[in-house]
């Protein structure tokens, strides 16, 4: 068989589509909660604590300076308002994801729960119960 052919047979099974599809639907997600996080829930946060924008929270490093040839050094900065905002995303995308395995989990229960009805008798089974009800009428 091909290298081709291996490749696609490979690409074309179930779970690797699954898994493709989850991994794009994964990555606007993430998109979507960056945009919570960012745009919708800590702009009101910051105006609780005083009017702080979490985005540009950092501690200066160095400040920015000039070089000896006279180009702008950039200051060197440790960004910590990001890291809050990466922490509050990942909250959010491990609630959302518990809540989904959740109600999997509780549907599955549900399912299982069903009381399932007895298989139906084999023809050997009706052909022993009739004998059974002609001797007995005898």
């Amino acid at each position: 068989m091909s290298l081709w052919q291996e490749f696609k047979t490979f690409a074309m099974r179930g779970n690797v589509m699954d898994m493709a599809v989850g991994i794009i639907i994964g990555a606007a997600f993430g998109k979507i909660v960056n945009s919570l996080v960012s745009d919708v829930l800590m702009p009101p946060i910051g105006i609780l604590l005083g009017k702080m924008d979490f985005s540009q929270m950092s501690i200066v490093l160095r400040e920015a300076t000039k070089d000896a040839a006279g180009k702008d050094v950039a200051a060197v900065t440790l960004g910590y308002g990001m890291f809050i905002n990466a922490i509050v995303n990942f909250l959010i995308v491990a609630v959302a994801v518990f809540a989904l395995i959740k109600l999997m989990n509780m549907a599955k229960k549900k399912e299982e729960a069903k009381p399932t009805p007895p298989p139906p008798p084999t023809k050997e089974q009706v052909l022993l119960t009739e004998i059974r009800d002609i001797l007995k009428s005898k």
